[in-house]
């Protein structure tokens, strides 16, 4: 009977990890605070907390405003700071975010933190729509 308590706990003790259903991105987009389209005009990549991480720092210009919960204007100016995580070659997990380049124009769901800085708001479809 212990034996089948430990196994039973050790099977839950796992955390489980898979890839979003669309309908989960989608709902993440349609709550973000912020949903415009961006030029970005820098992007700063540190070292993260482990040798697998990336922090990512953009500067971007708003060319449009599709919604807005923070009163964004075109031609306003946000930062966007997000970490990229390289995962082992087989991870199951929900996708990481796109590393974004200079003088690459998207769209952004974003939220807004009391620092002022935004964040991508959708995960791995923060950047893009279905």
């Amino acid at each position: 009977m212990q034996l089948k308590v430990f196994l039973a706990a050790l099977l839950f003790s796992f955390t489980v990890r898979a890839e979003l259903p669309p309908s989960a991105y989608e709902s993440m987009q349609a709550k973000a605070s912020e949903y415009v389209r961006i030029e970005v005009l820098r992007v700063d990549v540190e070292p993260g907390e482990d040798a697998s991480q990336q922090v990512v720092h953009l500067v971007a210009l708003v060319t449009e405003v599709i919604r807005t919960a923070t009163e964004l204007t075109t031609d306003g100016i946000v930062e966007i700071h997000y970490t990229i995580t390289d995962h082992p070659e087989g991870w199951v997990g929900p996708g990481e975010l796109p590393l974004l380049h200079d003088k690459v124009t998207t769209i952004a769901y974003l939220n807004k933190l009391e620092s002022g800085d935004y964040v991508p708001a959708a995960g791995r479809m923060s950047f893009s729509n279905f």
